[in-house]
């Protein structure tokens, strides 16, 4: 995003810091399996998935370190409620993903839009809706709750009682409670500047994302979306963003680094720069050898990952190769 969002000169001056951030070589490591996590998609709950689908994904699962799933559950209303009617094949699917991949956390995970005339995080009847469908989807047997809410403000109070109230009523010992977090600014200032050039959050302080981690046990950056125009660039900006989550997440809290194993081409977003590889390299240029327990890498999303994305996850950084 940052090619969106500074004056010229500082645009060249970002361009060159990260390339220089992409040199080197990553440090030689084994990555722990059951570290990593992958979103997926709605049709797992909806009834649009079955078996060919489950083997499909468990041989890419059992190939790797994925030991997490989000499965998209929601939306959520914009008043924060939830409708069973969306998610009627929840149980099988909970059921089946954890016969078919042993070990398996099958996570709900549930979202709306924060903007005006969509979910108010500052409403407290809003608030307390949502802990009610966090509940809720507990009853249908999920191992966790995994909230997306974007974009969320710098600073924001109403999200930081949200999750005061979501672990009041989900501790640990019942179930894991993680959210998909905003990218942290790359320079001090740049959250407020860039979000107001931008019109909307897009960065988040690293004193408010440690606010927001110490509330969770697990987070994941979504290091993805930057509009960065190669993967030189791309990978600079996941190894900066790496480095900081890691100086901001307390060690208590799970970090996963967010891949994108999707393909849109837009103005956010460019395809062959955003790529499974150059994001890996990044993580792994930013871990270092930092040897954080429960550190992995997230895949989004199963309907849109290749073959491609899985060979560079397996080759780069599971150090596995999945099943032919």
């Amino acid at each position: 995003m940052i090619v969106l969002s500074v004056p010229p000169l500082l645009l060249v001056a970002s361009g060159i810091s990260l390339y220089l951030l992409d040199a080197g070589e990553p440090v030689a490591r084994s990555q722990a399996a059951g570290q990593d996590a992958m979103w997926l998609g709605h049709a797992w709950v909806d009834g649009r998935n079955g078996e060919r689908e489950l083997s499909a994904l468990a041989d890419r699962l059992r190939g790797g370190g994925i030991g997490d799933v989000y499965v998209h559950t929601g939306p959520l209303e914009d008043d924060g409620t939830l409708s069973a009617s969306l998610y009627p094949r929840a149980a099988w699917a909970v059921t089946a993903l954890h016969r078919a991949v042993p070990g398996l956390r099958v996570h709900a995970w549930l979202g709306q839009l924060v903007e005006p005339g969509r979910l108010d995080l500052s409403s407290p009847s809003v608030r307390a809706n949502v802990v009610r469908a966090a509940e809720q989807v507990l009853t249908a047997g999920f191992d966790g709750v995994h909230y997306n809410f974007e974009p969320v403000p710098d600073g924001d109070t109403g999200l930081l009682d949200l999750l005061d109230s979501t672990r009041a009523a989900i501790p640990p010992a019942r179930a894991t409670l993680s959210m998909s977090v905003h990218h942290i600014e790359p320079l001090p200032g740049i959250a407020f500047a860039g979000n107001a050039l931008l019109g909307h959050p897009k960065w988040w302080t690293p004193g408010y994302l440690t606010q927001v981690a110490r509330r969770l046990d697990q987070v994941a950056v979504m290091s993805y979306d930057t509009a960065q125009p190669t993967e030189a660039l791309y990978s600079g900006y996941v190894r900066r963003q790496t480095e900081l989550a890691l100086a901001a997440v307390p060690p208590s809290t799970r970090l996963l680094m967010g891949l994108p194993a999707y393909h849109d081409d837009n103005l956010l977003r460019h395809h062959l720069a955003e790529t499974v590889a150059a994001g890996v390299r990044g993580v792994r240029l930013g871990l270092g050898t930092d040897s954080r327990p429960g550190f992995g890498v997230a895949l989004y999303v199963d309907f849109a990952a290749t073959p491609a994305d899985w060979a560079a996850y397996h080759r780069i950084w599971s150090d596995q190769r999945p099943p032919t």
